[in-house]
């Protein structure tokens, strides 16, 4: 496969690393190399299977138009964008294209927004989530903390929220508390925490490095390769 990398921080720059690692050729553009997506043509597309993006909200929203109106295939890392999360799914089905996001891409989160879902069938108990991560991340809650907040408030409610529900109700919840915290170089932390009136229990999930996120993005390109639609990256996971 052939693999083009959006975004040359430390999550992309990883995410090529591990690429290259499992057999796949890898291009990468930093956003100087790709502003407003002006190199996204068609021509530097071409045998290119998979686009992975891990850049900004603002730069992945140019980046998904520019692939998916070409019918490209794109997996997005990136969070953030997801007030036009409906947009970007029609644009790829419209366009023959595939679209694969993600809040998440480790396999570890993943079977916390499981455990997660069976914590919180509870009753009685009262839910709150914190989430840490580095300093220059700039969006909070995170969006792996807010589909943890969707989770618990669809199981809780019976009614299938979509994260974009959640995120626009995000502030005035009351149901399910989300605190944030920016420090240093953390590479991501997410404790669920429910307290009951005679006990306290807590979901914890540490990355201790940012290859589990890298890994997942690629093994997720390589499901993605050869199909068309949208999918959430929790749809998905147990086929990788």
């Amino acid at each position: 496969m052939l693999v083009l990398v959006l975004g040359k921080g430390k999550t992309g720059s990883l995410v090529a690393q591990v690429a290259r690692e499992r057999g796949h050729g890898v291009r990468i553009y930093d956003l100087a190399e790709n502003p407003h997506a002006a190199a996204l043509t068609a021509p530097n597309l071409a045998g290119i299977d998979v686009v992975i993006d891990f850049t900004t909200a603002e730069a992945a929203l140019e980046n998904m138009r520019a692939v998916l109106a070409l019918g490209c295939r794109i997996v997005v890392g990136t969070t953030g964008w997801y007030s036009q999360l409906n947009d970007m799914k029609a644009l790829a089905v419209k366009r023959g294209g595939a679209l694969l996001y993600g809040a998440n891409f480790s396999i570890g989160v993943q079977k916390l927004f499981r455990l997660t879902a069976e914590l919180a069938k509870l009753d009685e108990y009262k839910f709150s989530i914190v989430e840490t991560h580095h300093q220059s991340k700039l969006d909070a809650p995170s969006g792996t903390a807010l589909t943890l907040q969707q989770i618990i408030e669809s199981t809780r409610s019976g009614t299938a929220l979509t994260l974009q529900q959640i995120i626009e109700s995000a502030r005035s919840s009351t149901n399910v508390e989300v605190t944030s915290h920016r420090v240093g170089d953390a590479k991501g932390e997410h404790v669920v925490t429910a307290t009951g009136p005679d006990d306290v229990i807590e979901l914890r999930h540490d990355a201790l490095s940012r290859r589990g996120f890298a890994l997942g993005a690629v093994r997720a390109a390589e499901w993605l390769h050869n199909k068309s639609g949208a999918w959430d990256f929790r749809e998905v996971f147990d086929q990788l």
